[in-house]
């Protein structure tokens, strides 16, 4: 059998969508139920795992940890730890975080702690300046993971 270029590409493009059957497996997960946020804590599509951003609250309180940028950054990512073992995921993996300052003056801080946290194989990652976060926060970071 003769194949053209323009044929090999095609089956190469095409193969995985005819191997693909139908929509991906999706789950919205919330912490509670009686909350009334407009977003889930965590989507996984597939073997996939998206975690909405997190703070630097005390988990079941609007409490922020006290210490600035770092206490926040520190509890943040104890949040998503958590997140991620509730879920079926962990930090190990983790491939890609987006990280959110209230002031990127405070990234090397920021930065610090975020790397005791991912000592090996540290995921992909933005980080980004903003004007302001909401509540008042200095970070908030969201995370994408592999379920195990």
């Amino acid at each position: 059998m003769k194949y053209t270029m323009v044929g090999l590409i095609l089956i190469f493009l095409l193969a995985p969508m005819a191997a693909f059957s139908g929509q991906p497996d999706i789950e919205y997960h919330s912490a509670s139920q009686e909350r009334q946020m407009p977003f889930s804590d965590a989507v996984r599509v597939g073997h996939m795992l998206y975690l909405s951003g997190n703070i630097g609250n005390i988990p079941g309180t609007p409490q922020l940890a006290e210490g600035g940028i770092s206490a926040e950054t520190r509890q943040a990512l104890e949040n998503i730890k958590l997140s991620l073992e509730k879920y079926g995921s962990s930090m190990s993996e983790v491939v890609k975080c987006t990280v959110f300052l209230a002031d990127i003056k405070e990234w090397a801080a920021m930065n610090e702690v975020y790397l005791s946290y991912f000592p090996s194989n540290p995921p992909a990652r933005s980080a980004v300046g903003a004007t302001q976060l909401a509540l008042g926060v200095r970070t908030e970071i969201e995370c994408m993971a592999t379920l195990k």
